[in-house]
């Protein structure tokens, strides 16, 4: 990784002061099919209130500055409240995030169902801020809190025969609004093969800015794999289970065309539907050139050494 300069990492309080979100910045053209990061249309919802959180640093490893909280709990993709931008964060305040359960089994010696409150407790929780890269070419920079997945799953011993890890959302359409919506099989799924999954990167992120995470935001916990498009990044999770087949995933059963397994940030593979070669942060006018494994690819190319990231996207 990196090593940023101390001298070179302005003070949050300083960064935040300075920036503002920009009205309307979240908008994007609408396509024929709802990509899997969703579509703006509203002006942001009010953020959470309370004192103004912080992060140990004001920047990720390669530089960049952290988008404030007010962007990151904002503009959000939860499908299962809403398909705009400003629509999770003012859908999801009545969200019940406690008691929570996540049931971890299939391909494993030791299955167990943790509640939340027993994860908190048996994992120790970092943080770790990560460049989110979205498939529809918009990106953010965010301090998560959690805790590596490898150790959950180390905790329930995956079998020999385990080759890929699948998740799976909670579904309750009472909560979730926008699973009443026919088009998507619901729940979302998602799935990792297990040695992505057993990466020491892969983190169940409980946190945001040292805070626990809002409910547009994933709550009460959720996957961040930062290498990857962001809808690999499952929210809300209930359901972890150790597999021998790839999973089919939401996004590759609603859009295969559009969405395959890997989902690794590649900029010389375009969406069909527009360029993968720049990204906009959240809250800059201007673009980024969009990096290989969204800048990871020191930790991870190895990971796919020998396959067709063209073919296997």
């Amino acid at each position: 990784m990196i090593k940023i300069p101390s001298s070179e990492i302005t003070p949050e309080h300083v960064y935040l002061s300075r920036r503002a979100f920009m009205a309307g910045a979240g908008t994007l053209a609408a396509g024929a099919l709802l990509a899997a990061c969703g579509v703006a249309s509203e002006s942001p919802a009010a953020p959470p209130s309370g004192p103004a959180p912080v992060a140990s640093k004001a920047t990720d490893e390669l530089g960049d500055p952290l988008n404030s909280y007010e962007q990151i709990t904002t503009y959000n993709n939860f499908y299962e409240f809403s398909t705009d931008k400003a629509g999770p964060a003012r859908m999801a305040s009545g969200f019940k995030t406690s008691p929570w359960e996540v049931a971890v089994g299939g391909l494993v010696n030791k299955p167990q169902t943790f509640a939340m409150e027993d994860l908190l407790k048996q994992f120790d929780q970092e943080e770790r801020i990560y460049r989110l890269r979205c498939v529809e070419a918009w990106s953010m920079v965010i301090p998560w809190r959690g805790f590596s997945l490898s150790k959950l799953l180390k905790a329930v011993e995956p079998k020999a025969e385990a080759k890929f890890v699948r998740f799976e959302t909670l579904y309750d359409p009472n909560q979730l609004p926008g699973q009443q919506d026919g088009y998507f099989p619901w729940p979302y799924v998602e799935g990792l093969r297990v040695d992505e999954a057993m990466h020491d990167l892969t983190l169940l992120a409980t946190g945001l800015y040292g805070r626990d995470l809002t409910p547009q935001n994933g709550a009460p916990i959720r996957l961040a794999v930062p290498w990857k498009y962001g809808f690999k990044s499952i929210k809300s999770i209930v359901k972890i289970d150790l597999v021998d087949t790839m999973p089919t995933s939401l996004w590759m059963a609603s859009s295969p065309g559009e969405y395959g397994f890997y989902a690794n940030v590649n900029p010389d593979v375009s969406h069909p539907r527009w360029s993968q070669s720049s990204e906009r942060r959240i809250g800059e006018l201007g673009r980024h050139k969009t990096l290989p494994f969204n800048g990871y690819a020191d930790e991870v190319a190895s990971l796919y050494a020998g396959m067709d990231l063209k073919l296997n996207f």
